[in-house]
């Protein structure tokens, strides 16, 4: 028997799964390829290839020097700028890819991976329209395989200590969550100005291939590549996009949160081809067991805008008000949550050091995803988890469109119900050679 056959038999038989896992063999490496192998796309490459059982097999990237830098890393690996080509004449040489494209590049590579049986890292946010986020949640399903979407903070201790402090009831019932996201937007870019004509493009850089999905634009210097991209409506999700996957995932988790039935923007708001710069989005989620009440309303603050600090409470253990954080208010206390930090419990003299939560071990997100497909296993950041929680975020970002007003969400429809302009951002054309049945 062959050992691609073997193998296959092997996996399905064993683990479940109908995707070829070539380290079903203990003596043998699981096949990794990587699409987009730069910044942190290239952090989630090396951080996978850190795992002593995978072997790196191919690198894919528009831009050329990216290519070569990530070769020098990885010299036996083949080399490819377009996903395209990669997935449909070499997927028989990869068992697992890791995705970290721009926001815009996620959801084609990401679908025709799982579509091939490919267990698939995706950077978060799973993609930047609620239906590319739907279709690949069921593709995920349907396909058997592993998946991890890359908000790598739910990995860490100081979250899952807030979650099981939250479970526990340490501050009773939560009534309201507060959300701030003020780091500075290295990320902005120093033009913004849509000019007609074009700059050079770089010596290496595909554009069109870069444009993907979306309809081409002139390329401009200091505008979109190579980091810039998240700034602009076509190509990526704003601040919120950015970070709300981080944020929300606790808040999510802990209190078993499904989708948002509304949102409204009452701060900041955007119409032209940039997102807003700041925000301030409502929320309202159905209650659960660990809320007060039926419904829960999550504020979001981002770009400057601090939360309402009649409602938030400093601990005594903190000087300076930290850029990021999220404050838990319940019925019996509260919880500080600064982003990377610990929790702290308050009032902080009724919830002492020897009452927070112990022997709680680190956590490699991207080894997580590594050893969950060698052990038929689930990531703890699966689709089927990542998927709502990035539903939940996009429902907020399309609220920079229509400012002051409700958009109501059908989650069973994938719909906003409420208002045409918004449900018209639901789905988003895909341009021709690059369409992908179901999805765009």
């Amino acid at each position: 028997m062959k050992r691609r056959h073997f193998l296959q038999s092997t996996a399905a038989a064993t683990f479940g799964f109908p995707a070829v896992v070539r380290s079903a063999s203990p003596n043998s490496m699981l096949q990794v390829a990587s699409v987009g192998v730069a910044r942190m796309g290239g952090n989630t490459l090396r951080s996978v290839a850190s795992h002593p059982k995978v072997k790196i097999v191919a690198l894919c990237d528009v831009d050329a020097k990216h290519l070569a830098m990530a070769a020098k890393d990885f010299p036996e690996a083949s080399q490819h700028r377009d996903w395209r080509e990669l997935l449909s004449k070499h997927a028989d040489t990869f068992d697992a890819i890791t995705i970290g494209t721009p926001d815009h590049s996620h959801a084609g590579p990401c679908v025709t991976a799982l579509r091939a049986k490919k267990h698939v890292y995706l950077q978060k946010p799973m993609a930047p329209t609620l239906h590319e986020c739907r279709v690949i949640t069921e593709e995920a399903k349907k396909a058997g395989v592993v998946t991890q979407l890359g908000n790598q903070g739910r990995s860490s201790i100081e979250a899952r200590m807030t979650v099981d402090i939250l479970r526990s009831g340490a501050i009773g019932k939560v009534k309201e969550v507060i959300m701030w996201e003020n780091k500075p937007l290295n990320w902005w870019p120093k033009n913004t100005t849509l000019r007609p004509q074009a700059d050079a493009v770089p010596e290496g850089l595909d554009w069109d291939l870069w444009c993907g999905v979306r309809s081409p634009v002139p390329y401009l210097a200091e505008t979109y590549h190579p980091q810039n991209w998240r700034a602009w409506f076509d190509f990526g999700c704003g601040e919120m996009g950015d970070m709300g996957c981080h944020h929300f995932d606790t808040t999510f988790d802990a209190l078993k949160l499904t989708a948002p039935t509304r949102a409204r923007l009452t701060h900041g708001g955007s119409s032209g081809p940039l997102w807003g710069e700041n925000r301030i989005v409502e929320l309202d989620f159905p209650g659960s067991e660990f809320t007060a009440e039926d419904q829960l309303r999550i504020t979001w603050n981002d770009g400057g805008v601090e939360p309402d600090m009649s409602k938030v409470k400093m601990p005594k253990a903190l000087t300076k008000f930290p850029h990021s954080g999220t404050f838990f208010l319940g019925t019996e206390g509260a919880i500080f949550k600064p982003y990377g930090l610990r929790p702290f419990v308050m009032p902080e003299e009724s919830f002492p050091a020897e009452k927070y939560p112990k022997g709680l071990k680190g956590q490699d997100h991207y080894h997580d995803w590594v050893n969950a497909i060698l052990e038929g296993g689930k990531s703890c950041a699966d689709f089927s988890h990542g998927g709502p929680l990035t539903e939940a975020v996009l429902v907020g970002t399309l609220t920079d469109r229509f400012p002051g007003q409700w958009l109501d969400f059908d989650r069973e429809a994938c719909q906003i119900s409420n208002h045409e302009g918004a449900n018209q951002l639901v789905k988003r054309p895909y341009r021709d050679g690059w369409r992908i049945p179901g999805l765009g």
